[in-house]
């Protein structure tokens, strides 16, 4: 697993207090990026995706207007082949926890794939109906992506707009309830695990977009 001072934990963190987000190039090593997308492009060829939904709980359904993407959700006891993602996750939420004080009490997750011509539109990372979430976490896994194939996120900060290429190995966190975004039309298909750290503990993750 890599190497990951103190200061540049720190630095990382800072960052997302100050700015709202932070962009992280190089997050993962080679041997866990390369566990990550294999067990990605495993599940994606055993059919294991589901379309995902918009809303939660009784207000979760489909529409593929607003959304496109499909997805995979994560279990710690069940994919045990990702201990070193979940331990890398852990690790994450640690470092949130004490330099931030953000009392971060569990975690929810998916591998997220968007096939060509699919986009999610503008919204928050945050649901009337269960408004739990913290922070948002991507880690993209997109190899040789290039301009022109689409699939940036728009981030929505204050009067400007920012655009993150999905890089592979790029991980960005960003505050669930403050930043609005969304997944502009890819022209490849798009990888990432996606991700929510959670200020109480959660068992209805399956049953959100």
């Amino acid at each position: 697993m890599k190497s990951i001072t103190e200061e540049q934990w720190i630095d990382w963190v800072d960052a997302l207090a100050a700015n709202d987000y932070v962009v992280i190039d190089d997050f993962l090593d080679d041997d866990t990026y390369r566990l990550l997308r294999n067990f990605f492009l495993n599940k994606l060829g055993h059919d294991e995706f589901d379309p995902a939904g918009i809303g939660a709980l009784s207000e979760h359904h489909l529409d593929t207007s607003r959304r496109g993407d499909h997805v995979y959700w994560l279990d710690s006891e069940v994919d045990q082949n990702l201990a070193a993602i979940f331990e890398l996750i852990h690790e994450l939420i640690a470092k949130l926890n004490r330099y931030c004080f953000l009392g971060i009490a569990d975690f929810e997750s998916h591998l997220a794939y968007y096939p060509k011509g699919t986009f999610y539109e503008k919204h928050l990372d945050q649901f009337k109906a269960r408004s739990n979430r913290l922070i948002s976490m991507i880690i993209y896994l997109n190899e040789g992506w290039q301009p022109g194939d689409g699939g940036e996120l728009k981030l929505y900060h204050n009067d400007e707009e920012k655009l993150v290429e999905p890089i592979a190995k790029r991980l960005i966190l960003f505050k669930s309830d403050v930043l609005p975004h969304e997944v502009l039309t890819t022209n490849v298909g798009r990888y990432s695990l996606t991700g929510w750290m959670l200020k109480n503990p959660s068992d209805l993750g399956f049953l959100l977009g």
